[in-house]
């Protein structure tokens, strides 16, 4: 970490100075952290979140060996801000980083133009990498990064090692030499991404056996280009029913793919004996893509939840997460409310570092329920000012308890939903319970103010008849 920066932004008021100093005093070696982290996976793509399509054995056992969360959320519906609140601890609006990089405005004529938007994740931000590096830890980036061009990659972000990282938010091909130099790393010819990534995660452990290590691992897959194995396809096209609403070969063998990799990680963990001392977190940047970006079609179904990435309902935010390790409880099922935001003070106190001061990070310490403890109440935001590539619209929501509320910004009207009931976000009770929409709708302005959320502005070319257009898949164009 560079000591002028830290000291610079510990005088700001910014600094996570307690995030650095030990706090919990391990008699023995703090644990690896090996945190996977998966691009547009879906909450229903997993056999353990009920899939019947796609295979997942591997990530099934570490369900069974850790803590499953059923009411996990990503910060935002798409990538860049979600990854940026991963390693930050807060929330995209606080930030200023509420859109994929670069996130252009897709629809010259909609009703507003989406809100202006920071375009890397500040140095001045402490990561996650940057505490862990300073309480000793190893720490290697392998795989996405997408918060920012150079001089904003994990190298400057406290990431001793990073392959793969980069402005991309997507690769040319998960196939090399296809991928060519996007991403920027070597292979062998009719390599596939996932499996290289997960080479140089493997030989990153073997490396730092001896010292306490976090290992950062966020695949591309299993965003576009939609590509996997030809043995996988076609195992998966004769799998394939009639009726069946995950019913892509394609996507099915990326998803074996990314399965295949975390079983690998996991064995390597067993013969080297760290299994007993390493953290193990699982989980995905948003929704499944489930809306006309690519091929226009979908590429995956979130059901029973309603949407996919780049929208606010529950199938662009509330996606899977598994986590494994010393303290954990094995085999548990939890409905806590728990958020990306959260990574960073539980990752730190796991560490044996003591959790941001109150007010540093928006996240909380969620190690208690890693021990099998009951949740508590939780409030969670949030804030989506954009028209999205998968026709959502600018939006902001909270969810207390069980119920949640989106407003829609284009003309302010409010959705309200109790998801233990309609979990698929089909019965809209705001008009039945105006209380607690006033309520809900009280609270979520609240928060947009104390976080200074910019919001989106009106369209001064706003056309009605050409609202809806302008998306890359109506202009033939490709996106970065």
């Amino acid at each position: 970490m560079n000591r002028r920066r830290f000291l610079r932004s510990l005088s700001a008021g910014t600094a996570l100075a307690s995030a650095v100093r030990p706090g919990l005093g391990y008699q023995r070696r703090p644990p690896n952290i090996v945190f996977i982290l998966m691009d547009d996976l879906g909450w229903a793509d997993l056999a353990c979140y009920g899939s019947t399509y796609y295979e997942t054995p591997n990530l099934d056992r570490l369900a069974r060996e850790g803590v499953r969360f059923t009411d996990a959320y990503a910060a935002a519906p798409v990538c860049s801000p979600t990854r940026a609140s991963i390693m930050t601890g807060k929330c995209p609006a606080r930030l200023g980083l509420t859109n994929y990089l670069p996130g252009k405005h897709p629809l010259p004529h909609s009703r507003l133009i989406g809100a202006e938007q920071v375009q890397a994740l500040p140095l001045e931000e402490i990561t996650i990498a940057e505490a862990l590096r300073a309480g000793g830890y190893r720490t290697a980036h392998i795989g996405k990064w997408h918060l920012g061009e150079k001089g904003f990659w994990p190298e400057n972000q406290g990431f001793d090692l990073n392959i793969g990282g980069t402005a991309s938010g997507m690769p040319r091909s998960f196939f090399y030499p296809q991928w060519g130099d996007n991403p920027p790393i070597a292979g062998k010819p009719g390599e596939y991404l996932t499996d290289r990534l997960t080479e140089e995660a493997l030989a990153f452990i073997r490396s730092n056996r001896e010292r306490p290590f976090f290992l950062y691992l966020p695949h591309y897959a299993v965003h576009v280009p939609i590509e996997g194995k030809t043995e996988l396809v076609e195992k998966y096209r004769k799998k394939l029913k009639p009726g069946q609403k995950q019913n892509d070969p394609i996507y099915a063998a990326m998803i074996e793919s990314m399965d295949q990799s975390v079983g690998r990680i996991a064995a390597l963990l067993d013969e080297l004996k760290l299994s007993g001392n390493t953290l193990v977190v699982f989980t995905s940047d948003n929704g499944g893509l489930s809306a006309p970006e690519w091929k226009l079609k979908p590429v995956t179904s979130n059901a029973p939840l309603r949407e996919g990435k780049g929208h606010l309902y529950e199938g662009g935010i509330r996606v899977p997460l598994i986590v494994r390790g010393p303290g954990v409880h094995r085999g548990a099922v939890c409905d806590a409310l728990v958020s990306s935001i959260d990574f960073f003070p539980t990752l730190a106190r796991q560490a044996g570092l003591e959790p941001p001061a109150a007010g540093a990070v928006d996240g909380v310490d969620i190690s208690a329920l890693l021990g099998g403890a009951s949740p508590g109440e939780r409030t969670l935001y949030w804030h989506y000012p954009h028209y999205s590539n998968q026709l959502g619209k600018p939006a902001s929501a909270v969810r207390r308890g069980d119920f949640k509320l989106i407003e829609f910004h284009e003309d302010g009207h409010a959705e309200l939903y109790h998801l233990k009931e309609d979990i698929g976000e089909q019965k809209d009770l705001s008009a039945a319970m105006p209380e607690k929409t006033r309520e809900l709708r009280a609270l979520l302005r609240q928060w947009l103010a104390g976080v200074n959320a910019r919001m989106p502005s009106v369209n001064s070319q706003y056309d009605p008849e050409k609202a809806g257009q302008g998306y890359w898949w109506q202009t033939g164009t490709t996106p970065r």
